[in-house]
């Protein structure tokens, strides 16, 4: 019996960890949708990744994602979510361990994209042609690209498939 502490109690120490939603948008020749972090993001600063970022509080991963997608590019996606994957990273730059959720939407034709002051560039790219300067590894991209193509979901740690 005195082993027993309250729920909010136990709860504080359960392990803590970062939430982010990240899109993979992908084109009529299904290539996806990369921007290129600009001059002043720290050490992602020329890097390419998918549109995306940290889920506020409160907040859920889909609407997170779709929030992120509209802040990054001007694009607003539907209200359907394709989850295509999962990753766990241990410790990123020292802020503990975060989960990744990543989603498929498609670009519909005549969509423009308007990049906010985050980013200084943007391309679509098939897994064959990715930048040289990633934020995460290749192999994170090219997993996810295949699950959106085959309709499935990924589960990778520390980005890479498990």
């Amino acid at each position: 019996m005195g082993d027993w502490i309250p729920r909010v109690e136990w709860v504080k120490t359960q392990p803590q960890a970062l939430v982010a939603s990240c899109i993979m948008l992908l084109d009529d020749q299904d290539r996806m949708l990369l921007l290129r972090y600009g001059p002043g993001q720290a050490e992602a600063s020329g890097a390419w990744w998918l549109p995306g970022g940290m889920v506020d509080e409160g907040e859920n991963p889909w609407p997170a994602a779709r929030r992120e997608m509209g802040e990054e590019t001007g694009i607003a996606l539907g209200a359907q979510p394709c989850l295509i994957g999962i990753d766990h990273r241990a410790d990123v730059l020292g802020t503990g361990p975060v989960v990744d959720y990543f989603f498929a939407a498609r670009r519909a034709a005549g969509q423009r994209i308007r990049l906010s002051l985050e980013h200084d560039r943007y391309a679509f790219h098939h897994p064959v042609d990715l930048p040289d300067r990633l934020a995460a590894h290749h192999r994170t991209l090219i997993a996810l690209h295949a699950a959106a193509l085959a309709g499935r979901t990924v589960y990778l740690q520390e980005g890479l498939p498990v």
